[in-house]
């Protein structure tokens, strides 16, 4: 049986990780607050109502594609696009084609800046896979001006984060709504955690300042895996 990502791709390593799967979803909750068209999350209602499960069901919605066989894979990119071009009906107009890249292009980033925060550097041609599967799901949304490979999709990444993300009254809500549903210990976690993977750039427009706390408890958490202890500290701090 042919799946979207071989079982061998590093690919299936990063998203079959639970933690890994979560420190994506941080980072991408601090960039994607910052994204211009944001707004259009908010014209459902469901983002500002919960975001944390807004967000969780996007992250793992592009985790469970990964791991389907492939025409099921693809029926399920269908299934999204559709629903995205349902919410373009009811608004009266299209979701810019620059947002699809930049979702798209934080899971890709994410992918690659936890894995090596959490692992072990990724190799060149590791890092291309990873763009070249994604590559292949945004190519089956439609989603244009995609660049052809991984190094030229690097210099596009820093275009799109010059020039798509903007702190506005979207950011300060959703981060206001991050802390409700987080509760402060858990809130503060997702700080420390963001201030190790996000850009620069991200970082210094969510005012996210480095902990020196930060990389002992990030050791401290890499040690509790190695000792399989880091379930038990998910389940204390993870909401339910």
């Amino acid at each position: 049986m042919q799946y979207f990502v071989s079982k061998q791709s590093i690919v299936r390593k990063i998203w079959g990780t639970s933690d890994i799967v979560l420190f994506i979803f941080a980072g991408a909750a601090a960039e994607f607050s910052l994204n211009k068209a944001v707004h259009w999350l908010y014209f459902t209602g469901r983002l500002p109502a919960d975001p944390l499960e807004r967000l969780f069901s996007t992250v793992q919605y592009a985790r469970k594609i990964l791991f389907l066989p492939h025409a099921q894979a693809a029926a399920s990119i269908d299934g999204m696009a559709n629903i995205h071009k349902n919410v373009e009906r009811k608004r009266g107009e299209n979701i810019p084609q620059w947002s699809y890249r930049d979702v798209l292009y934080m899971l890709i980033y994410y992918s690659i800046a936890v894995y090596e925060l959490l692992e072990k550097p990724l190799t060149e041609d590791e890092k291309t896979e990873i763009y070249d599967v994604f590559y292949r799901l945004g190519s089956r949304m439609d989603i244009e001006d995609l660049p052809a490979t991984y190094y030229d999709w690097l210099p596009d990444r820093e275009r799109h984060l010059q020039q798509n993300l903007e702190c506005s009254e979207y950011t300060q809500d959703l981060y206001m709504q991050y802390r409700k549903h987080l509760g402060g210990i858990r809130y503060w976690l997702l700080l420390q955690v963001q201030g190790e993977i996000c850009p620069p750039l991200v970082k210094n427009m969510l005012k996210i300042r480095p902990n020196s706390l930060a990389p002992m408890g990030l050791w401290g958490y890499k040690l509790s895996r190695q000792l399989k202890l880091d379930e038990l500290i998910k389940t204390i701090f993870l909401p339910s």
